[in-house]
């Protein structure tokens, strides 16, 4: 146990304080008190942050409630050690400096969300962001789905920052909005259609978007921390598409580029939106539409995956999950649909259009 503060193991301290409402509390120890925000988790419903100031680092933790006062050493390789008391009822705590990324182990399950804009269905998230649950049981803690939205555009209180993270994938469904990201050039807008796949570890930062903008995002796992990097400028003057970050690759997706591939005896055309090689077949997402004046209102069925994911952008489609009753999906609908369950779609209206992603990627690769 240690008994000086030269241990060599101990990389970091920081005083763990209960977060009593943590948006009221944050709010006065960075407004009133000065305290920077450095890394706050999760992105949607906060319940940790982590700041720093006048030499002190605090950790505000909503499952401290009622303690008299923690401090958590963060040690090198996550050493585990027992906890200690101070003679004043302090609680000495150690765990990784760095948390690692962990995955609980999957349950997978079939699940329809439906639209839903009523009062208390979306949540205040980071910079201001709006955030409705996709995926309310997560699978287990693997994957989250969140449709994302900013009602009125124009500069959006971001600022650079990472995520400790497996996947993360983001597809803009209406509006717009300006992104910069690391290594990556100049900042970019991401219009509707648009696709953005962030590698772990990239830093990056929202500037602003058009009113109304909604994004769908996707992430493994469900919970993750997010880094702000204070030190950072974007853009770095630097653009380096074949960069790796932790195994994958930086991909901007543009639709109005993008090629839409004919599938025979279908009446369906799709979108490939290029996931599959830059993740090492981790993921993949295609878009597919009704073509016009088909004669088909099937949708092409999914191939047995781990977990394969679906939001409708426009029209509508009936879904019948093995046994289970027929659900009629309409534009804002999202749907997971596990390994081991065959999904069958029918009766799609003329200008049905449809977000899938899937892990692992399909194979053979799309057309």
């Amino acid at each position: 146990m240690p008994e000086t503060a030269a241990d060599p193991e101990i990389e970091l301290a920081e005083c763990v304080l209960p977060a009593g409402n943590l948006s009221e509390t944050l709010r006065f120890f960075v407004d009133t008190l000065g305290f920077r925000l450095d890394s706050i988790m999760p992105a949607d419903d906060p319940r940790i942050a982590q700041l720093s100031g006048y030499g002190l680092r605090l950790r505000l933790d909503t499952a401290h409630e009622g303690d008299a006062g923690v401090l958590r050493l963060g040690t090198a390789r996550g050493v585990d050690r027992a906890a200690l008391v101070a003679p004043n009822r302090t609680r000495i705590e150690f765990g990784p400096a760095r948390l690692p990324i962990r995955l609980p182990p999957l349950q997978p399950s079939p699940g329809i969300q439906h639209f839903d804009d009523r009062p208390g269905a979306w949540k205040s998230g980071r910079a201001g962001m709006q955030y409705r649950d996709l995926i309310p049981d997560r699978q287990g803690g693997q994957f989250i789905a969140s449709h994302i939205r900013i009602p009125v555009g124009g500069p959006v209180g971001d600022n650079v920052h990472y995520h400790d993270i497996r996947l993360q994938l983001i597809y803009c469904h209406r509006g717009w909005v300006r992104l910069v990201y690391e290594d990556q050039g100049d900042p970019f807008v991401m219009r509707a259609g648009d696709c953005v796949l962030q590698p772990p570890r990239i830093r990056h930062r929202v500037l602003e978007s058009s009113d109304g903008l909604e994004v769908i995002e996707i992430g493994s796992p469900a919970e993750h921390m997010t880094h702000l990097d204070h030190t950072m400028q974007l853009p770095t003057g630097r653009r380096l598409p074949a960069r790796d970050y932790d195994g994958q690759r930086f991909v901007f997706h543009q639709a109005e580029k993008a090629r839409w591939s004919h599938l025979p005896d279908s009446g369906w055309a799709l979108r490939d939106l290029g996931l599959a090689a830059a993740t090492g077949g981790l993921v993949d997402a295609r878009v597919l539409r009704r073509e016009p004046a088909s004669e088909s209102a099937d949708v092409p069925a999914l191939q047995d995956r781990m977990f394969a994911f679906g939001f409708v952008l426009r029209g509508s489609m009936s879904l019948r999950v093995d046994r289970l009753p027929a659900t009629r999906l309409t534009a804002g609908d999202a749907f997971v649909v596990p390994s081991g369950m065959q999904p069958q779609f029918d009766d799609c209206s003329d200008d049905g259009e449809l977000l899938q992603v899937a892990l692992p990627a399909w194979q053979p690769a799309m057309p």
